[in-house]
């Protein structure tokens, strides 16, 4: 893989839609396609293959260039635009990341997910003084020409958004670029779009659901260097932003509160287990400062060459499946524990698993891990 940025062709960035749109194709599978195969193109052919090598018996949804070319028409008449991954305008921090989407729908001043960011995160029903630390704190981040990333949601996230608007804020959107969530924030969306950046990895329309606030915090952390959370209850979507982002290898904050009110028991906790207590601005920068002075990524990948599969013939490739779907459980194990207890070749490995998860038989987790359906 090339180590340069390189911009997809229009013919190659349909076929990256048609792959990524394409059922059981998550990320991770998206990224292993193309090491394999070299192209969306040649994987796009090889998908009904690989599906029945897994096991599947019914055939493959693979997205049919109408489709995709439909959905390319309607982002574009809502004023965003693709940014793959390994493009020069795709978030660099975002990009060293395992399960980075392979495209971002992207509206408005598309050059701030250039710079190193901030991510701040809490409470939908946050306090007063909650929201005017998170938006007091949003501008002196900003005035550091830093970004500021947050998911829209009311409460502490508006209140970011707002403090950050002036010096560049990105919005990171759980459903698609052109749905407002909640609707009371209509006129911040507006706002974003015009004078920040929104962005967006699922398709254009769709309406956020439960199930996509995961995907979305993932997002947020990946684009930033740490992650502020100013209020949390325990078990809130702003624990599992921070969870993502020590996963991530990103710094986490946490503004202390008081053990009287539930929206700080999250923060309190996440303090007691590592996080740097923050009540100003120099607690941030005295973290960050070090990362500030070299990259945080690595190099972007913008070329994939395929891999052989060598000599490993079908009898091969039987004994590695059964050997892995014996070893495969409901509860998910790192990948590289299944590479050392099979004792196949690590790209033997991952064909197996590539075929499991087309055929719908394996799933995958954050941190390089699967399990069985």
């Amino acid at each position: 893989m090339s180590g340069t940025p390189r911009t997809l062709t229009p013919a190659e960035r349909l076929d990256w839609l048609r792959l990524i749109r394409s059922e059981n194709i998550g990320p991770v599978t998206f990224y292993g396609l193309l090491a394999r195969f070299g192209s969306a193109e040649a994987a796009l052919d090889a998908l009904p293959d690989y599906a029945k090598r897994g096991g599947r018996a019914k055939p493959l949804r693979i997205c049919s260039r109408a489709d995709a070319e439909r959905e390319m028409h309607q982002l574009h008449d809502a004023g965003a635009r693709f940014v793959a991954w390994g493009e020069p305008d795709y978030p660099a921090a975002l990009a060293a990341v395992d399960d980075a989407p392979p495209l971002l729908s992207v509206k408005g001043r598309v050059e701030l997910l250039a710079g190193n960011g901030v991510a701040i995160v809490g409470a939908r029903n946050a306090s007063a003084n909650g929201r005017r630390f998170a938006r007091d704190m949003a501008l002196q981040i900003g005035q550091q020409r830093l970004l500021v990333i947050s998911g829209l949601a009311r409460g502490i996230d508006a209140a970011a958004h707002e403090g950050s608007l002036p010096t560049g804020t990105a919005a990171v959107l759980a459903g698609g670029i052109d749905k407002v969530y909640p609707e009371e924030n209509r006129a911040l969306h507006e706002q974003i779009a015009e004078r920040g950046v929104l962005v967006a990895e699922m398709p254009v329309g769709t309406e956020p659901q439960a199930r996509h606030f995961p995907r979305r915090n993932r997002i947020i952390s990946g684009c930033a260097l740490g992650v502020l959370v100013v209020e949390a209850a325990l078990r809130s979507g702003s624990l599992i932003t921070a969870r993502f982002a020590a996963e991530q290898g990103r710094d986490v904050f946490a503004v202390p509160g008081s053990p009287l009110d539930p929206r700080c028991h999250g923060t309190n906790d996440l303090i007691r287990n590592g996080a740097t207590l923050t009540e100003n601005i120099d607690d941030i920068l005295r973290e960050l400062n070090p990362r500030l002075s070299r990259s945080l990524t690595e190099p972007n990948r913008g070329d994939f060459a395929a891999v052989s599969e060598g000599l490993v013939g079908e009898t091969d490739l039987a004994r590695a499946r059964a050997k892995l779907l014996e070893l495969l459980s409901p509860t998910p194990v790192p990948v590289d524990e299944l590479v050392r207890q099979c004792q196949f070749s690590p790209s033997l490995v991952v064909t197996v698993l590539l075929e499991l998860e087309l055929a719908g038989r394996v799933e995958r987790h954050p941190g390089n891990q699967v399990s069985l359906l």
